[in-house]
């Protein structure tokens, strides 16, 4: 039984992922392996210099240069696993888990699942008594995100099932009408699948989507409100900018995480209820043919994979997800010869 609210502690073993913090700072993310090197220019680090080691330690490559390594957190995790499309980051599924209020023993609908990032960021949430489903159109993104999941927990969490296919058609057909929770629409065109969110929705339920142009924002809104069936959305986006403070040199960094996508949330209201008018002043809220072609995948700039990468991102992450299995494997083992 692979419980997601746990994760692995005690001595690094093989098929571990552990983050390396070099010289200057620069990271890199490994996975364990029997024979194991890592090579950069500052020599070579064997792996079974790190194979027993307690978590935090130091260990320095055949030039003498140190590095500190460390199991990565989920944040690190989500940023250096191998990627089948863009992910959701760190700072946007903190804010997903928050404004859609997950909660543990919740019933959860995700989609899509990209390359599983904030799948993981939502089994958390949902704990060992919830449930997640995640719907995904592509069978070699739902790969990787399978692998990286299965990396991540060391083996498939009992709590979460990926469907392959649209979420029109296998959403009514997966769970019962009323049933669900919290649905988050991580998609292009979130507005094509809102009629099957609000029927799947329980009463007080909450739908949120991750979104990355204004464009898509206006259109999920005004459908959200066309349907009668939601409280009137929110919208909100989030920016973090980090700070230097070393001794008296405090200031903020040269870089910031800034916009990476909106976030919109409405309440389900109960069947057959009209919601109070919202007053506001007069603006352009219909569309027309023109507006509608601003918002083809094209024009919005969606960013394809090629197949040959794919490809490769599966195998790295089913090799990284094997090793994690092994890694459990070894701990369970060493526990019952305790």
């Amino acid at each position: 039984m692979i419980d997601s609210s746990t994760r692995p502690s005690g001595p690094f073993r093989e098929g571990d992922r552990v983050q390396l913090t070099g010289p200057k700072n620069k990271l890199h993310t490994i996975t364990l392996a029997e024979g194991g090197e890592m090579h950069t220019h500052h020599g070579v680090l064997f792996h079974r210099d790190l194979i027993g080691l307690p978590d935090g330690s130091v260990v320095a490559n055949s030039s003498g240069h140190e590095y500190l390594a460390m199991r990565p957190l989920l944040r690190d995790f989500a940023m250096s696993m191998p990627r089948g499309a863009a992910i959701v980051y760190p700072k946007d599924a903190a804010q997903i888990v928050m404004q859609a209020d997950i909660f543990p023993g919740a019933t959860v609908v995700e989609a899509g699942v990209g390359s599983g990032a904030l799948s993981l960021s939502l089994l958390r949430a949902v704990g060992p008594a919830g449930r997640l489903v995640s719907f995904e159109r592509r069978e070699d993104f739902a790969d990787v995100a399978r692998a990286n999941v299965e990396t991540f927990f060391a083996g498939a969490p009992d709590t979460w099932e990926v469907v392959v296919g649209d979420l029109v058609d296998a959403l009514p057909e997966t769970l019962a009408a009323g049933s669900v929770d919290r649905v988050v629409l991580d998609m292009l065109a979130p507005w094509e699948v809102m009629d099957a969110v609000a029927e799947a929705l329980t009463p007080g339920g909450v739908v949120l989507c991750y979104v990355a142009t204004a464009t898509q924002l206006s259109r999920v809104a005004e459908y959200i409100r066309s349907t009668g069936c939601f409280t009137d959305p929110d919208a909100s986006e989030t920016m973090v900018r980090g700070w230097h403070v070393e001794g008296l040199s405090v200031r903020p960094d040269h870089r910031m995480v800034a916009h990476t996508g909106f976030l919109l949330t409405a309440r389900r209201l109960a069947p057959g209820t009209i919601a109070p008018e919202v007053k506001r002043r007069a603006s352009k809220s219909s569309y027309g043919d023109e507006d509608v072609e601003l918002w083809t995948p094209g024009a919005i700039g969606e960013r394809e994979i090629t197949d040959k990468n794919l490809r490769k991102r599966v195998r790295e992450a089913t090799k990284a997800a094997e090793g994690a299995r092994q890694a459990a494997a070894a701990r369970d083992a060493d526990g019952s010869a305790q």
